[in-house]
């Protein structure tokens, strides 16, 4: 791993023999490091997930139907979909407890002064269907059927029709639609589809900027295909991202009395964490024209 201090790395040589010569030989704070970097990976979580649900697929087939959001994992254009919903996943949940706070408010007014409206008439034998007798159904009927209803708690609950009370009770009907269904569920959607776009957005950004400039040196497309050879020989051979890993990676595990002068400056500032080693806005075409500029001049 790049983010690895070269101390992290165990060391091969060891005179000692034995359980607790290899006991010692272990870097145990390294290995903690690794399984809390595993542990808290989202690939390793989904997994773990996958894995799970294969293991109790065999007691009970339902559980095989999970595996169908791999579909959505594996297509990055579905998987941003999946990133949305939790992307803003603070501002959810805070919002989701202020509109259950809300509920609850309303809960309060319907049990001490509505509560004659949630009383449905029963088939023939059967009791009054009570929603609101206690307030805890009263508070679970508001959340799952209020919330759920288009027009608000006024549509799952007998109409105010010459009650002593109709134009309070139609106040009470109209500020619930308002305040839950017009405004707080309008908010958590638009925190998804905000969260929606911002990743998109995000994700068509990378793709362009790939697209179009070097990654190492940050020079355009435009200038590059202008030279010899062009934007994607320059970006496949002479500045190849894979070649800078695995040069970290080839100094990270080489004996530092081994570097060279070059290695040695490359890995201190690697270890300071400075990527100045970059030959950021610099390539050898633009070191040749400033020879010959400066040659000419």
């Amino acid at each position: 791993d790049l983010g690895m201090e070269k101390s992290a790395i165990p060391s091969e040589k060891s005179e000692e023999t034995g359980i607790i010569a290899t006991l010692k030989s272990i870097d145990w704070r390294y290995q903690l490091w690794m399984i809390g970097v595993t542990v808290t990976d989202n690939t390793f979580l989904y997994l773990l997930f996958y894995f799970i649900f294969s293991v109790l697929g065999n007691y009970n087939y339902f559980f095989f139907a999970a595996h169908l959001i791999d579909v959505a994992v594996g297509v990055p254009a579905l998987r941003i979909i999946l990133q949305a919903i939790t992307y803003n996943g603070k501002e959810l949940v805070l919002t989701v407890g202020l509109l259950s706070i809300v509920c609850y408010i309303y809960t309060v007014l319907a049990f001490n002064f509505f509560r004659e409206f949630y009383v449905a008439e029963g088939e023939e034998g059967e009791d009054p269907d009570q929603k609101c007798h206690d307030m805890f159904t009263c508070f679970v009927f508001h959340l799952y059927q209020g919330v759920r209803a288009g027009g608000g708690i006024g549509d799952v609950i007998e109409p105010p029709d010459g009650a002593d009370n109709e134009f309070v009770r139609i106040f009470f009907d109209i500020s619930f639609f308002l305040f839950i269904i017009v405004i707080l569920l309008a908010i958590i959607q638009g925190f998804i589809i905000d969260a929606f776009g911002a990743l998109r957005d995000q994700l068509q950004g990378v793709e362009d900027e790939l697209s179009n400039n070097c990654f190492i040196c940050g020079i355009g497309k435009d200038y590059l295909d202008g030279i010899p050879h062009g934007f994607d020989i320059h970006v496949q051979k002479e500045h190849n991202l894979a070649n800078y890993l695995f040069f970290l990676m080839y100094l990270i595990n080489k004996d530092e009395n081994d570097y060279t002068g070059q290695e040695t400056y490359v890995w201190n500032m690697y270890q300071e964490r400075c990527w100045d080693f970059f030959p950021a806005g610099d390539c050898f075409r633009k070191q040749y024209e400033s020879e010959l500029g400066g040659g000419g001049g």
